[in-house]
């Protein structure tokens, strides 16, 4: 184990987009437009009213999401440097018959 490995440079860069918020606040603003359809106009405020919060927030969200996957989109390099892996070449004959 004394010989000294050398690991190559990975063939394709992997790139994460960044952690975000957004796709929660679509989550509850989407159940809190549905939710708004379905409430009486006895709870706290009218129906239509929580309908209007949550889409309001959900396209506000949307909007967050579709900013960051285009931000993240242009960010990527242009150009990768592509190192496939070498296969060995091996001769392919037919089996010797006696």
């Amino acid at each position: 184990m004394s010989a000294e490995r050398r690991v190559k440079e990975p063939g394709e860069l992997v790139f994460a987009p960044r952690p975000s918020w957004a796709p929660a606040f679509f989550g509850f603003a989407m159940a809190l437009a549905v939710a708004g359809v379905f409430v009486e106009d006895s709870f706290m405020l009218p129906g239509w009213l929580y309908s209007l919060f949550g889409i309001v927030i959900m396209l506000a969200a949307l909007r967050s999401m579709v900013r960051d996957g285009r931000r993240g989109f242009y960010l990527l390099p242009r150009r990768q440097r592509s190192r496939g892996a070498v296969l060995p070449v091996e001769k392919i004959s037919p089996p010797q018959t006696d």
